[in-house]
């Protein structure tokens, strides 16, 4: 039962609607505040799964190719063009127009990344998937509820919405590592959250405005960590150990 998936869902609808309405109250500098402690929030989720690495050289492998096969791949901008066309599409039904608002459109981009495309949520409903264990997507729920609130004051209705394709992609992360897990083994897991924890580290960064690290050209990482995992488990480390 994807528990975490559906509570990550109603926890953005809630933040969205109640953004649009009490939005246009808050003041600019709350705002700021407030995204700076969820980036520590992050940051902190990120730091409590890298301590779980088994093989460093295997984990800052996948994350360097992966990051450099997102690159060659222009991942990230493939995904910012399918949320622009998604956000798009959301706005017209909602009786909007974002065509001509380049400042609306950042905004929409970034919160379609965050939700849908962020290594928190991967990495979540992928832990959801293969372990059953909810806690990752649980704890981001506690924050994307007053993310939402913020970004519907940009954003609207719209806010709301996005939880749709993020509940459509985070079901089919959970329903396909389900399949995989029977394939792997603890080590493999544990570095694949700490792989995650990377991702999350680097998300919170980008929330604190800090860097703006490209986390959607290092998904690919959470696909190749498993497989390095192993690679190093059985045939190189026995080579130099």
């Amino acid at each position: 039962m994807p528990i975490g998936i559906i509570v990550n869902s109603i926890a953005i609808v809630i933040g969205g609607a109640v953004g649009t309405a009490v939005g246009p109250r808050l003041n600019e500098k709350f705002k700021t505040d407030l995204n700076m402690v969820f980036g520590v929030c992050a940051m902190t989720m990120g730091v409590s799964s890298i301590v779980l690495m088994q093989n460093m050289p295997a984990v800052i492998l996948a994350v360097i190719v992966g990051t450099i096969l997102g690159f060659a791949l222009h991942l990230g901008d493939h995904i910012q063009r399918a949320g622009l066309w998604l956000g798009n599409k959301m706005a017209k039904r909602l009786g909007g127009d974002i065509s001509q608002n380049d400042g609306y459109k950042s905004t929409l981009v970034t919160a379609l990344v965050l939700f849908c495309a962020s290594g928190t949520g991967i990495y979540g409903s992928m832990v959801s998937g293969m372990t059953g264990d909810h806690s990752v997507l649980l704890a981001k729920s506690i924050l994307d509820l007053p993310t939402a609130l913020i970004f519907a004051c940009v954003l609207g209705g719209v806010a709301s919405v996005i939880a749709l394709p993020q509940f459509v992609i985070f079901l089919l992360l959970f329903v396909l590592s389900g399949a995989v897990y029977p394939l792997c083994t603890d080590m493999m897991i544990n570095d694949f959250k700490a792989c995650g924890g990377v991702l999350l580290l680097a998300t919170g960064f980008r929330m604190m405005k800090i860097r703006e690290l490209p986390i959607a050209d290092m998904i690919p990482a959470m696909i190749l960590v498993m497989p390095f995992s192993s690679l190093w488990t059985n045939y190189i480390q026995p080579l130099v150990s």
